[in-house]
């Protein structure tokens, strides 16, 4: 059995293994080579998720990193993950920006350089939690609401994300709307397709 499958048993038990089980699939290393490889539309992009304040009771805390193949030391998105029950059986993945995203480049690798920042430090990007649900027992699916997340990059008002979380994989699909609803920024065909890439 692998170590993922190790974890996914010990948890199994926990008051809550739905959340357990999504922060797990959501923590690790990822790749999206295989899909740019079939698919000249879409980059290569490697995506780290790493717990980080396990300390804590107030959800699954995650630092996330995304960088192109070629640059992985130049990170173009950086975000700190707040995984927590929801609703009416949801699972809620709130996003939050770092204060100052440049000196944690890499902290993936070193989830102890968290310990000198403080979640009041983190700045909430309200509108923009992912509500999540299972989709049978190897699954969770989710999206932003409607038109809540704003958003000004290259002439967006506002932003929408749609993921699936597997063991194996997370889809990702984020996109840019200007304020009459066309889009101006993200994958046009369909999600990226993050496959795992650690054991």
């Amino acid at each position: 059995m692998t170590m993922l499958g190790l974890l996914l048993l010990a948890l199994a038990g926990s008051p809550d293994a739905d959340l357990d089980r999504l922060a797990t699939w959501m923590s690790g290393r990822f790749s999206s080579a295989a899909q740019a490889q079939a698919d000249g539309e879409y980059r290569d992009v490697r995506l780290t998720v790493t717990p980080i304040w396990s300390e804590r009771s107030d959800g699954r805390w995650l630092y996330v990193e995304q960088a192109l193949g070629t640059s992985l030391d130049q990170p173009y998105r950086q975000r700190v993950y707040r995984v927590v029950r929801g609703d009416g059986g949801t699972l809620e993945s709130g996003v939050f920006l770092l204060p100052d995203p440049a000196a944690f480049v890499g902290a993936g690798a070193d989830p102890s350089r968290f310990a000198t920042l403080s979640r009041e430090h983190l700045l909430p990007r309200d509108g923009c939690t992912v509500v999540l649900r299972p989709d049978g027992p190897d699954a969770f699916v989710g999206s932003t609401s409607g038109r809540d997340c704003p958003s000004e990059l290259r002439g967006a008002a506002y932003a929408t994300s749609e993921v699936r979380v597997t063991a194996e994989a997370m889809r990702s699909w984020d996109r840019g709307f200007d304020a009459e609803g066309r889009q101006v920024w993200g994958a046009e065909k369909g999600p990226y397709v993050f496959l795992r890439v650690d054991p």
